[in-house]
C-alpha cells in the first residue's frame, strides 16, 4: 500500500523549501534608502512598521554577507543615515519604541493613519525638524514630544485633541503649527513662547477667545481662526506687527477687529459672522490691506472712509444688507474685484451691477464729478485743449495717478493720450476694451512709476520684450486677448504679485511664471493649458491663488499637493478624472490633501 493517497499532489522539492515570511517592505527599497537617506512607505496598507525599518542603519545589510565583486555603486558600508521617513496613508495604530534608533531623522510624516498614541521614545529624535501627525486619532501627547526642541514644523490637524499642555511652549523653534480640526476650547498662555512662529492654524475648533499673550508672536504672518466660537478679538492682537493674513470666518463677531498696529496686514477675512457696522476707526490703520472679505454678514452701510484703503484689490460684500454705496469707493485705484450679490442695492441699476467691477467703479467716480461740492470736477475744455483730451480725464492723471483710456474701441492709442501725462507720475493705466493688436510702445515711458496695467479685452497677440522694462509692475491684467505665449524677459519683473491671463490662447503654462517668486495670484482659466510642473510651481512660495479652470489638463500631478501655500486652487472644467468632482467641491485644502496622498513611492 503506497503511503501517498491516490490523486494527492506531491511537491517533489518540498523537503528543500524553507518557509520565509514575506516582508511588506521590498528589500530593494531599504537598500535604496541606505544610499539616499529617504524612505517612502506611504499607502502600503501597513498595520505595523517592520523591524527592518527601525534597524535600517544598525543591522548589517545582505550585501555584506555575499562574496561578490561589486562596483562603487554597491558599497554597502557607505550607507547614509535615514533623515526622512514617510509612513502616511497606512493603518498604523501605534509605533514601536524602537523609533529612537533612527536618531538622524529630520522629517517624520505619519499622517492619515489610526494612531491614538505616540511612543515616549519619540523625544529621542533630537534632530527632528518636521513632524506630520494629521488625520489620526490622537487625544493627548507623551511628555517626550516636548523634548523635540529643534522642531520647526508640527502638523496635528484632524485629530481628537481637547487640550494642549503648557509644555507646548518649549518648542521655541516652531515656525509652522497646525492645530485645526480638533476639539480645543482654549489655548495655553505658554503659546506666547513660540516667538519664531510664522503660520498658526487654529481653525475648526471650539475656541471662544484668544489668549492676550498671543500678541508676543512678533514674527507671525498668518493666523487662521476660521470656524470657532469667538465673539471678539482682543485689542492687544494689534501688536502683532508682522501679521499679513488674518482669517476669522464663521465665528460670532459683531464688529471688525481693531488692529491699529498691524501695518503689514494684507488680507482680512471676516465672512460668515454677525458684523453690522463698519467704523472708520476700524479701517484707518489698514492702509496695506489688499483683500477685505465680509460676505454673509449684516453690514448695512460702508463709511465714506472706505477710500482710505488705497491698496485694496478685492472687496467681498456678498449677502449683506447694503442699500447704497459711497462714491469714494470708485476712487480706490487698485480695486479689481467687488462682489455685491445678495444686497438690496436700490440706487444702482441692476444692469450696471452685472457689467462688472470696472464699470461700477467708473459710475461711482462719475457721481463724484456730478456733485456740486465735489472736488473732482473734470477740467473744462478750452481753446488749448488737445482734440483727444476731451476723452481723457486729466484730473485723474494728476490726482489719482491714473491714466484711463478704456472702452474707446480704438485700434491704437493716440500720442495725445501719452502727451497728456506730461511729467505727472502715473501708477495705474487702464487701456482695456479697445481693439489693440499690440501693446502701445510709449507705455515704456511710464516705467519709473507704473505699478498696475490693464490691457484686458483687446486683440493683443504678443507682448514685446520692452514690456520687461516696466520694473515696478505689481499687477498685470491681460484677460480676453489672443496671447499664445509670454516672453522669458518678464522674469525681471521682481515686484509682480498678480497676473490675469484668462481667456487667451495659451497651450501651455508660461515658463516665465515659474521664475517670478513674488507672484501671489495667477489666473489662467479658459485657455488650452495641458499641464503644469508642480516641482517648479512649489518654488513660488508666496502663491496663494491659482485658477486653472476650463483648460485641457488631462491629469493633475499628485505633487501639486505639496504646494501648501495655495489658499485657492481652481481646477474645475478640465477633462481629468481625478480628483473627482466631490473632492473638488470640498475646497482647496481637501484637494491638496488628496493629491499628497496620491504621491507615488
Amino acid at each position: 500500500m503506497s503511503r501517498f493517497k491516490r490523486g494527492a499532489h506531491v511537491d517533489s522539492i518540498a523537503g528543500f523549501k524553507q518557509e520565509k515570511e514575506e516582508c511588506p517592505v521590498p528589500y530593494g527599497l531599504l537598500k535604496s534608502a541606505r544610499k539616499s537617506g529617504q524612505l517612502n512607505l506611504s499607502g502600503r496598507g501597513l498595520t505595523e512598521v517592520p523591524q527592518s525599518v527601525w534597524r535600517l542603519n544598525i543591522d548589517t545589510p545582505q550585501e555584506a554577507q555575499q562574496n561578490l565583486s561589486f562596483g562603487a555603486a554597491d558599497r554597502w558600508w557607505e550607507q547614509t543615515d535615514l533623515t526622512k521617513l514617510i509612513l502616511s496613508s497606512n493603518k498604523l495604530q501605534s509605533l514601536s519604541e524602537d523609533i529612537k534608533l533612527l536618531s538622524a531623522l529630520l522629517v517624520l510624516d505619519i499622517h492619515d493613519n489610526q494612531l491614538n498614541s505616540l511612543p515616549e521614545s519619540i523625544g529621542d529624535l533630537e534632530q527632528l525638524q518636521k513632524l506630520i501627525l494629521s488625520h489620526n486619532k490622537l487625544t493627548e501627547f507623551p511628555s517626550g514630544l516636548w523634548r523635540l526642541t529643534n522642531l520647526q514644523c508640527l502638523h496635528l490637524q484632524q485629530n481628537q485633541i481637547e487640550q494642549l499642555p503648557q509644555d507646548l511652549g518649549k518648542l521655541v523653534h516652531l515656525d509652522d503649527l497646525d492645530l485645526s480640526n480638533n476639539q480645543l476650547m482654549d489655548i495655553p498662555e505658554s503659546l506666547s513662547n513660540l516667538t519664531n512662529l510664522v503660520k498658526l492654524n487654529l481653525s475648526c475648533n471650539k475656541l471662544k477667545s484668544l489668549p492676550p499673550a498671543i500678541s508676543q508672536m512678533k514674527n507671525l504672518k498668518m493666523l487662521d481662526c476660521t470656524r470657532n466660537q469667538m465673539e471678539s478679538i482682543p485689542p492687544i492682537l494689534a501688536q502683532m506687527e508682522s501679521l499679513e493674513q488674518l482669517y476669522l470666518r464663521h465665528n460670532k463677531l459683531r464688529f471688525l477687529p481693531e488692529l491699529p498696529g498691524c501695518k503689514t496686514l494684507k488680507e482680512l477675512h471676516c465672512g460668515n459672522n454677525q458684523i453690522e457696522v463698519l467704523e472708520a476707526d476700524h479701517l484707518k490703520p489698514l492702509s496695506a490691506l489688499s483683500v477685505l472679505e465680509l460676505r454673509d454678514n449684516k453690514v448695512k452701510k460702508l463709511p465714506e472712509e472706505i477710500n482710505l484703503l488705497q491698496g485694496l484689490e478685492r472687496l467681498d460684500l456678498t449677502n449683506n444688507d447694503i442699500s447704497s454705496l459711497p462714491c469714494g469707493l470708485g476712487t480706490l485705484p487698485k480695486l479689481k474685484f467687488l462682489a455685491l450679490e445678495g444686497n438690496p442695492l436700490r440706487a444702482i441699476r441692476r444692469d450696471l451691477l452685472s457689467k462688472g467691477t470696472g464699470d461700477l467703479l467708473k459710475y461711482l467716480r462719475s457721481r463724484i464729478q456730478e456733485q456740486p461740492d465735489g472736488n473732482l470736477k473734470e477740467e473744462p475744455k478750452t481753446a488749448m485743449t488737445l482734440p483727444s483730451q476731451a476723452k481723457i480725464n486729466v484730473h485723474a492723471i494728476k490726482t489719482l495717478k491714473t491714466l484711463d483710456y478704456s472702452e474707446k474701441q480704438e485700434a491704437s492709442i493716440p500720442d495725445d493720450v501719452f502727451d497728456a501725462v506730461d511729467v505727472s507720475p502715473v501708477a495705474n493705466v487702464n487701456l482695456s476694451k479697445n481693439q489693440l493688436t499690440a501693446v502701445p510702445p510709449r507705455i515704456v515711458e511710464l516705467k519709473d512709476t507704473l505699478a498696475d496695467i490693464n490691457l484686458g479685452f483687446n486683440k493683443i497677440t504678443t507682448l514685446p520684450v520692452d514690456f520687461s522694462k516696466l520694473q515696478l509692475l505689481v499687477h498685470i491684467d491681460l484677460r480676453n486677448n489672443l496671447l499664445m505665449a509670454l516672453p522669458m524677459e518678464l522674469e525681471t519683473l521682481t515686484k509682480l504679485r498678480s497676473i490675469i491671463l484668462s481667456f487667451n490662447r495659451l497651450r501651455s503654462f508660461p515658463d516665465v511664471l515659474y521664475n517670478i517668486p513674488s507672484l501671489e495670484t495667477i489666473l489662467i482659466s479658459n485657455n488650452q493649458v495641458g499641464g503644469i510642473d508642480p516641482v517648479r510651481l512649489k518654488i513660488l512660495n508666496r502663491l496663494s491663488t491659482l485658477d486653472l479652470s476650463n483648460n485641457d489638463i488631462m491629469q493633475v500631478p499628485p505633487e501639486l499637493g505639496n504646494c501648501t501655500s495655495l489658499r485657492a486652487l481652481m481646477l474645475d472644467g478640465n477633462p481629468f478624472r481625478n480628483p473627482r468632482a466631490a473632492i473638488l467641491a470640498k475646497g482647496t485644502d481637501a484637494v491638496l490633501e488628496y493629491l499628497r496622498s496620491r504621491i507615488p513611492t
